[in-house]
């Protein structure tokens, strides 16, 4: 599993934290978003949707860790995107129902917002819990089935509602594509791991 780490700049400083939580996960962890060190432009929870939308539909990544200071905007904003489903988790619990409910490919973190004394502890448990077992598995047990059946319905939902993802980037702002791709974690990321190719 290919794991993308998109913080944007309001929460570049919880970059470093993420990435300790996730040490001895066991998947290939890239971190494609702002870091403390700088790694200029600045990106917005606009941005880093928009790049978890891409980095998750061309293939390069299984899973988008991203997040802003509430975690709403991050949420919002990657959900714009089809093929895309992000759950809002801010304690482990929210991880583990997340995973074996809902079976998501994108979450975000409350970054700033409640972000205090033992916060980093909370990310190592929550990644603890996001990764125990098989995602989609179901609970409680009598409710896989049903779950499952959500999960399938929603991935159509997705695409019925959703432009083709080189459509949205051919007619995105070309700024902000190109403020993106100038970013070069991100570029770089997306030219080794995309399994498709997009025209940006």
């Amino acid at each position: 599993m290919r794991i993308a780490v998109i913080n944007e700049v309001s929460s570049r400083d919880k970059n470093g934290k993420i990435l300790e939580a996730l040490t001895g996960s066991g998947r290939e962890v890239f971190n494609v978003g702002m870091s403390a060190d700088g790694a200029e432009p600045e990106l917005t929870y606009i941005h880093t949707g928009l790049m978890a939308g891409i980095a998750l539909n061309s293939g390069a990544a299984d899973l988008v860790v991203g997040g802003c200071g509430t975690g709403q905007g991050f949420m919002i904003s990657a959900m714009q995107y089809p093929g895309v489903f992000c759950g809002l988790i801010t304690e482990p619990l929210d991880a583990w129902l997340f995973s074996q409910i809902n079976g998501g490919n994108c979450i975000s973190l409350a970054l700033n917002k409640g972000f205090g004394w033992a916060a980093d502890i909370n990310l190592k448990y929550i990644f603890e819990k996001l990764f125990d077992g098989e995602m989609g598995r179901g609970y409680p047990e009598h409710r896989s089935e049903s779950q499952r059946e959500s999960r399938n319905l929603l991935k159509k939902i997705s695409a019925n509602t959703h432009k083709d993802f080189a459509e949205i980037l051919k007619n995105t702002d070309k700024a902000l594509i190109e403020r993106i791709f100038s970013h070069t974690p991100f570029k770089e990321f997306i030219d080794n791991y995309a399994k498709i190719e997009f025209v940006y």
